[in-house]
């Protein structure tokens, strides 16, 4: 039998239990509060004072530091420079103890808190946690932590779901909030409710009118940059991203759609855009308007407009890509002509063809469509809507009538039901074939075979739903379009005398150039008009 021998341990574990040991542990600690308000702030002043004197008053201990980490969450770990700080300088060796208030006030994340932990243990710092009294050198430390961090984190979920219902509660009884800090033209009212600001609802109005002249996003921004026009965050700089987003939020026309983002993890609070994810809410009249509802959701379909020709931030006039050449179907461009003589400079804008000379290379097949001047279109314009407006109650009648039977999606409403209906039956079947492969042996050519057919007849049903979704879009986009268009014309006399940028915009989807320089006016509705 072999012989052992016992060496006894002469370099006992530390541990802030050891109370009667020399050795003085070098000790800092970790505050923090979860949020800025004066209760929680004076919380925070009253954690650095105690620990502060806990640690000068014990003679066993050297006090190094406090770490804090005022008005940040403790789900992770990203944001806290306090955290970090700690982190760095324990696994450094600049301290022996770190004490902290809870596992709570740590981290309400089970993995932070087990890796700060670990990591701690291997160079042998030790975390003393004052509510619960567990110190992480313990032999049971680590299994107490999970415990405690576990519930923590529950807690925190529990938190976050409770707050995100009161969020939505208020959703639903349509009470709008808005981020006043960076949101142009409104600040909150004393009823609580978003007020406007004038002067910055003045930007709002500028920023609007100008797309409305033809000016692209971009353009916009360079305008209100020159013009020294601050942006929504206070910063010069303007990016063409935020005028977009100022023209397309409803909030302007005082309506308001609520949970466009959703929080997809209460530990990392990413922000995700709500696809259908979950509920939204949409208030009508919630709050006073800066733009006008029909001016706003005559930009809304210009915005579509642009994008739908391809050229989205290329618009520098309101006659831009709606001037259509009749013989090789490309736009008209803008040109400048421009001569010098006895001392006069002659300038003249015209538009043109942009591929009138493109093909010159082979005889006749340059476009003989002529050029044409603003004035020109103009006056065209207004023979055209006048001759529209002769019989304008017919033609209201007429695009009702259109617009009744593009909203009636019943037909695609019922096909869409079947086929995802078709989908959930082709799902399980797929799913229980998954299972029986998994559970029994069977022949494997014969169940690929079968499974392929399953994922084929849910990758055809999957397609037609996108087609059909996509269809419905459409028609009731165009439903849109008319339901403005009515809207305009209503509101207009039957003769007008005067160009009308805002009309033209409105109603116009194209102009097409002939050879003998007449103009054939597509309006919106749908009719056509030459002048």
């Amino acid at each position: 039998m072999a012989n052992v021998r016992v060496i006894p341990a002469t370099a006992p574990l530390l541990s802030a239990q050891d109370k009667n040991s020399e050795f003085r542990r070098r000790v800092a600690a970790y505050a923090r509060v979860s949020t800025d308000s004066d209760e929680q702030l004076t919380s925070y002043e009253a954690q650095v004072d105690y620990y502060t004197k806990l640690i000068q008053g014990r003679t066993d201990w050297e006090f190094i530091t406090i770490y804090t980490d005022e008005g940040i969450s403790a789900v992770n770990t990203k944001r806290r420079e306090g955290f970090k700080q700690m982190v760095a300088d324990g696994l450094s060796g600049k301290f022996d103890l770190l004490v902290t208030k809870s596992v709570s006030r740590f981290a309400r994340n089970t993995v932070d808190s087990l890796t700060t932990v670990r990591k701690f243990k291997e160079v042998g710092c030790e975390v003393w946690f004052e509510k619960e009294n567990i110190y992480t050198l313990d032999s049971k430390g680590e299994l107490l932590i999970t415990i405690m961090s576990s519930l923590a984190q529950e807690e925190s979920r529990s938190i976050s779901e409770n707050v995100t219902w009161g969020q939505r509660k208020r959703m639903a009884d349509g009470k709008v909030t808005l981020p006043y800090a960076q949101f142009l033209g409104y600040e909150k009212g004393e009823d609580g409710f978003p007020k406007i600001v004038p002067a910055e609802a003045e930007i709002v109005r500028l920023i609007f009118r100008l797309y409305m002249e033809g000016k692209t996003f971009s353009a916009i921004a360079k305008y209100l940059e020159q013009h020294n026009i601050t942006s929504p965050a206070g910063k010069k700089a303007w990016q063409a991203g935020v005028v977009q987003s100022i023209l397309t939020n409803e909030k302007y026309k005082g309506h308001a759609l609520m949970q466009k983002t959703y929080c997809a993890n209460f530990l990392t609070k990413k922000m995700v855009k709500n696809t259908g994810q979950v509920q939204q809410y949409y208030v009508e009249d919630s709050h006073p308007a800066i733009i006008e509802p029909d001016e706003f959701d005559a930009i809304q379909l210009e915005i579509e407009r642009r994008k739908s020709i391809g050229r989205p931030t290329s618009t520098t006039s309101i006659f831009a890509s709606r001037l259509v050449c009749a013989d090789c179907g490309g736009h008209y461009g803008k040109k400048v002509w421009g001569s010098y003589k006895n001392d006069k400079t002659y300038r003249r804008e015209v538009w043109r063809c942009n591929g009138k000379y493109k093909r010159l290379d082979k005889p006749g097949n340059g476009c003989q469509t002529p050029h044409i001047t603003e004035d020109e279109i103009k006056t065209r314009f207004l023979v055209a809507f006048n001759k529209l407006m002769s019989n304008r109650n017919g033609l209201i009648e007429d695009c009702r009538l259109a617009q009744s039977v593009l909203c009636d999606t019943s037909a695609i409403d019922a096909e869409l039901v079947e086929l995802l209906s078709e989908i959930e039956v082709v799902t399980e079947l797929s799913r229980k074939a998954i299972l029986e492969n998994a559970r029994t042996a069977v022949n494997q050519t014969e169940w690929s075979e079968r499974n392929n057919a399953y994922l084929e007849r849910h990758h055809k049903a999957s397609e037609r739903v996108d087609e059909l979704e996509a269809t419905k879009r459409e028609r009731l986009g165009k439903a849109k379009i008319i339901e403005v268009f009515i809207k305009d014309i209503e509101s207009r006399p039957l003769v007008i005398t005067e160009f009308d940028e805002k009309l033209w915009l409105a109603v116009i989807d194209t102009a097409t150039v002939a050879q003998d320089s007449t103009l054939a006016f597509r309006f919106r509705s749908g009719s056509e008009v030459t002048a």
